[in-house]
Parts: structure tokens; C-alpha cells; sequence
């Protein structure tokens, strides 16, 4: 007896679900909240803010640092997925040329999570009349957009989840 096997060409889809912790110790709140339009409005991409209580930002995941600000109070690192994250200290920060920023990466470093990334002066960012708010934001994800739950509240820097990002494929 034999059988007949029915093939049947079927689309494969797959999900990945990665989940990021907060990359600073503090106030996990949501992206509105925070006093910039092009953040507030989600124009930079899905993500949160969080109101910082020490002055470390620390790597959430294992990744690479895709792109470091010249100033040191932004950058870019990305998941082995392809999935980037923007990891903004302060709001106009920029403005203080690296003042109060010290980088310990470099564009192209590979790096563990809990690393520290970069270490800020949160009362020169103050003193200087700037928010201390900091963006984290899923920049971008292959073609397909990803879904983004946030997950707001008092935050540990690499110990509570503060997004986690669905990619279907």
C-alpha cells in the first residue's frame, strides 16, 4: 500500500521576539512625554523615554555599536537580528559638544549586555537648562515594520524589560 503525499507550497512565517531592557537606571515613561516633537510624535520610531536616576547608560542587549554620536550623547547599536536601537541621552544635547559625556565604545564595537556604554553628568545636563529625558527608540527592522509593546514604570538598567519587539518575517 502506498500513500500519496500531498504537497502544498506554504508561505513560512516566522516571529521573533526580542525583548530589551532599560539601558538607564530610572522613570520608564511613554515617548509623548517627552518635551521634543520629533520624539514625542514618534517620528524618529516606536519606543519609550526614560527619566534617568544615575548618569549610566548601559548596553540592553548583545549587540554592536552601529553609529556613535561625535558628542557622545547618542548612538546606535544593533541585535544580531539587524534590529537598531537609538539610544539618545538628554534632549538637545547635542548642544553641549560631548560636555558631560564619556564614551567607553566606538562605532563597530561589539558589546555584552550591561556594558556601560556611555557615562553622563545628569547636573551639567541640568545646570546647561536641558532635559535629562532619554529616548529609546526601535529605529528600524527590515522592510517589515515591527509591532513595539512598552513597558513603562521605575526601571533597573539591564534588569527590567522596557520593550519587546515582535518582527514577523
Amino acid at each position: 500500500m502506498f500513500s500519496k503525499w500531498k504537497s502544498k507550497k506554504e508561505e513560512q512565517h516566522t516571529e521573533q521576539i526580542i525583548e530589551i531592557t532599560a539601558p538607564i537606571s530610572g522613570q520608564a515613561v511613554p515617548l509623548n512625554q517627552v518635551p521634543d516633537d520629533t520624539f514625542a510624535g514618534g517620528h524618529m520610531g516606536s519606543g519609550i523615554a526614560i527619566e534617568p536616576a544615575e548618569g549610566r547608560l548601559k548596553a540592553p542587549f548583545d549587540g554592536k555599536i552601529a553609529h556613535i554620536v561625535k558628542s557622545n550623547h547618542a548612538l546606535i547599536l544593533e541585535h544580531p537580528s539587524g534590529l537598531q536601537l537609538l539610544l539618545h541621552i538628554g534632549i538637545d544635547t547635542v548642544s553641549l559638544k560631548g560636555n558631560g559625556f564619556v564614551s567607553h565604545v566606538a562605532t563597530g564595537d561589539s558589546v555584552k549586555a550591561g556594558q556601560t556604554l556611555i557615562e553622563f553628568d545628569l547636573e551639567a545636563i541640568q545646570a546647561a537648562g536641558l532635559a535629562t529625558i532619554s529616548p529609546v527608540i526601535v529605529t528600524s527592522m527590515e522592510e517589515h515594520l515591527p509591532e513595539v509593546e512598552s513597558l513603562y514604570g521605575a526601571v533597573t538598567a539591564g534588569t527590567n524589560i522596557v520593550l519587546r519587539v515582535t518582527s514577523k518575517h
